[in-house]
């Protein structure tokens, strides 16, 4: 398991965007070489945990628990034969481009360990957005990354570090519980009925999809 690309993208103007300012990172390209990783703060306030990375619309991206968002290579590869087109590492604006990770399939609170220090936790899938679509440029968009259930990772960080292409990748944890990102994903998109067994992945889980999970079985809500 390997690190192919770390990618990262500066504020670009585009129309398809509603996030403030009519500016988006999410245009992001391989860097040439290493790149810090840091936590970026809360949400709302903290945007990307990559050095030199732009997220624009903090209301939605970004902080502590979205400080990196990794994608599979194997899952490009996918969408390039559905599409019927080359896509780039970084082409769905991830940070981290991995090769033989399966980051979809990786279970909340699971941590990674890239190159020498960077320790990073699974926190949630990723949510398809308006701006996602208008980058892709593809009809249905939204609804077919939906169906696809392989949404890729969030991160949060455990331990900083600087990270390059070629980096491995090594799983030093694997919570006992079978929450995956993919469990997660659909819980908090199509399957509603699924959000009660997120509750299992405990703290590690997203804030948000936390509380999405406490309200649907009917249990107090945590602080924060």
């Amino acid at each position: 398991m390997r690190l192919l690309t770390v990618n990262t993208g500066r504020p670009k103007a585009a129309s398809y965007t509603d996030a403030p300012g009519g500016v988006t990172g999410i245009d992001k390209r391989p860097a040439d070489g290493p790149v810090r990783v840091a936590d970026p703060g809360p949400k709302g306030t903290g945007g990307s945990g990559l050095a030199g990375d732009s997220v624009c619309d903090l209301r939605h991206h970004g902080g502590s628990d979205q400080a990196v968002y990794a994608f599979a290579r194997e899952e490009l590869d996918a969408w390039e034969r559905e599409l019927g087109r080359p896509l780039a590492n970084g082409a769905f604006g991830e940070n981290l481009t991995t090769g033989g990770v399966d980051v979809s399939g990786a279970r909340i609170g699971e941590r990674w360990r890239i190159g020498a220090d960077l320790v990073l936790e699974v926190t949630s899938g990723r949510i398809p957005c308006r701006t996602f679509a208008g980058h892709v440029g593809e009809e249905r968009w939204v609804k077919r990354f939906t169906q696809a259930a392989a949404p890729g990772a969030y991160l949060r960080l455990i331990e900083p570090g600087e990270i390059r292409a070629g980096d491995p990748v090594e799983i030093v944890y694997r919570p006992d519980h079978d929450v995956t990102v993919r469990m997660e994903f659909l819980a908090t998109t199509t399957r509603r009925d699924l959000l009660p067994e997120l509750l299992a992945a405990g703290d590690a889980l997203h804030p948000e999809a936390l509380r999405a999970a406490l309200k649907y079985a009917g249990k107090p809500a945590v602080d924060g």
